[in-house]
């Protein structure tokens, strides 16, 4: 139908949205989801058995060095073979939290022992914890470190060889802070104070006191080094690797192929900000003291043993003698929980650190509506219901419009058989043709691209759903009902063994066909079958196939996702239907059904 041309084009067009983020972004992402608990078991097994003693261990680089790769003392020797060896092998003090185990290391004053009690790897309950940060000596090692820079006045200072003493208290807790001293041979004794909150901030203080004679200066230093990088790193919606907020430049996302090409990235001098390596649901971040300038950097050092390093440099402070200074380094290592990273940014006064969570461009949709399903979880207790309300929060947002797309529908069917005599009429001139379609257009108030709307206005709130579902931690390993454990997960059922009854897994190579995969296509067919089939046969066709090729390529996104998509095509036939009745309109969807299974006349009958 020449009506209708408009709205094929719109469908032609969603199809190819989808099919180019199928093809380009969601088959090695989910892929990858699918097996997370796989992929992370047998490299960190494989990386066990090929550890090989380093050259001349890791070859720290430290900020402010004459290269990006230029190495200093502080070699650890061989890699470890385990983690449980690695750990033993240095002394250390306990980590203890609500939300927090593991140790720091007292040789360097390093954090890289973290785990984060309230996250597995997989929905199993008896999954291992997550396994944020590790002792450089593992292949997968990755650590956060706070020192000093000074020069021949000062001394040795505070670095990675630096091995500090424990006053008092041995296990770091919300309620027990941990004291580390060291004194080095030009008089100047270090006092550093590390706190933890209940969360995933630790603040380290460190109290610089000169008993010598002469003053002297010296800078303050902080880095995260990472020794691997995530199988799939970075998409066109999703930054995974080094990341900032400092000085005019504002937010710096460097994804680790960039930083592998350019080595090193350096932005100008700030007074305020925070950088470090963020993966998509975990981070570690430092926040510099603001009382004094500090140089980022962001760097790839591939001498020895290659790594990613988020650093700063300080501006140097001058302690005169019988005086002291203290610098105050915040360090963020744990999940990017948006309620916490959020106080954090208010309490703390750090600058815009909610962007340490990937919101992207079009955050002004995906935190709002992050927040409404949020909001709705609190009252209902499962995000899957929350999704449902969403959807009909949505669905009464823009109830008005859609209200007039389904109104200037249901009248264009009953304009149809003026339609058809204007086609019979002037079918060998489409211009007249076209002119009289308007001008009954216009007689009738009609607008021939209303069912244009509906679809058209699904489109970004799908994308925001698809956004909050695939970068919130929250909605990780989220249940809803039966066999959904994981909306942020493909439904894991597959019609290829009819939902699980067959005793078989299908191959990899066949489309992942869940039940609400299916359950979304036959909405879909049964919303667009509520209109007249198009007598023209290319678009008869694209009719009948379009539900089909968007439930083979909606089966591998998120269950949560197709759920909203499902339960919002019920809504629209019913809200489709009602509007029908109302204007007094033909609800066509019986007869095409039974249409369907009609013989069909052959050519000579």
């Amino acid at each position: 139908m020449e009506n209708n041309r408009n709205f094929f084009i719109t469908i032609a067009l969603s199809v190819l949205i989808l099919t180019l983020w199928q093809v380009f972004y969601m088959n090695p992402r989910i892929e990858s989801q699918r097996e997370a608990a796989r992929i992370e078991a047998e490299r960190v097994e494989a990386e066990k058995k090929t550890a090989a003693p380093a050259a001349s261990g890791e070859g720290v680089a430290l900020p402010g060095a004459a290269a990006p790769g230029a190495a200093v003392p502080g070699a650890e020797g061989s890699l470890a073979l385990d983690r449980q060896s690695a750990i033993a092998a240095t002394p250390r003090i306990q980590i203890d939290t609500p939300s927090l185990s593991g140790s720091i290391n007292l040789k360097g004053g390093r954090i890289d022992d973290v785990r984060l009690k309230d996250y597995r790897l997989t929905v199993e309950k008896d999954s291992p914890t997550i396994e944020l940060l590790n002792p450089s000596t593992l292949p997968n090692g990755q650590y956060a470190e706070i020192g000093f820079v000074g020069d021949a006045s000062t001394g040795t200072v505070p670095g990675p060889d630096t091995v500090w003493t424990v006053e008092g208290n041995q296990t770091l807790t919300p309620s027990t802070p941990v004291v580390l001293t060291y004194t080095n041979d030009k008089g100047l004794t270090f006092k550093r104070t590390i706190a933890v909150d209940d969360n995933y901030m630790f603040t380290v203080s460190d109290t610089v006191s000169n008993a010598g004679t002469a003053p002297v200066s010296l800078s303050n230093y902080g880095r995260v080094t990472r020794f691997d990088k995530p199988t799939h790193a970075s998409t066109y919606v999703l930054h995974e690797g080094l990341i900032g907020v400092t000085g005019e430049e504002g937010l710096q996302e460097i994804n680790y192929s960039t930083i592998e090409e350019d080595k090193q990235v350096k932005p100008g001098k700030s007074k305020d900000g925070w950088l470090g390596i963020t993966d998509k649901y975990w981070a570690v971040a430092l926040v510099p003291s603001a009382e004094r300038e500090f140089q980022p950097s962001f760097s790839y050092l591939s001498d020895q043993r290659p790594r990613y390093q988020s650093d700063y440099l300080s501006d140097a402070i001058t302690v005169a003698p019988g005086q002291s200074a203290t610098v105050e380094t915040l360090v963020f290592a744990g999940a990017k929980e948006v309620a916490k990273i959020q106080s954090y940014e208010t309490e703390r006064k750090i600058r815009q650190f909610d962007l340490l969570i990937d919101w992207g461009w079009f955050y002004f949709i995906t935190k709002p509506m992050f927040w409404l399903i949020d909001t709705l979880y609190r009252f209902l207790g499962n995000f899957g219901l929350a999704i449902l309300a969403t959807t009909v929060i949505v669905k009464a947002v823009f109830f008005p419009l859609a209200n007039k797309s389904y109104v200037s529908m249901a009248n264009m069917k009953k304009v149809q058989p003026a339609m058809l005599e204007i086609r019979e009429k002037y079918a060998d001139d489409k211009m007249k043709q076209q002119q009289a379609m308007m001008e009954l257009y216009k007689k009738e108030k009609i607008n021939p691209l209303a069912g244009c709307w509906p679809i058209l206005i699904q489109i970004p709130v799908f994308f925001a759903l698809y956004k909050v579902l695939y970068v919130t931690i929250e909605m990780r390993h989220a249940p809803f009902f039966g066999w959904i454990q994981d909306l942020a997960a493909p439904d894991p059922t597959s019609i290829f063994n009819l939902f699980g009854l067959l005793p078989f897994t299908p191959p990899a190579f066949l489309p992942l066909l869940g039940v609400w995969a299916v359950v979304m296509g036959i909405t879909m067919f049964l919303q667009m079958r509520m209109n007249p089939a198009p007598p023209d046969p290319t678009q008869a066709m694209i009719f009948n196939w379009m539900p089909l090729v968007f439930t083979v390529m909606m089966g591998s996104f998120p269950a949560g996702l197709v759920i909203y998509w499902a339960w919002n095509n019920f809504l629209s036939i019913l809200q489709q239907g009602v509007i029908m009745k109302r204007q007094g309109a033909k609800i066509e969807l019986w007869d095409n059904l039974i249409a369907m299974f009609k013989k069909k006349p052959s050519p000579a009958e």
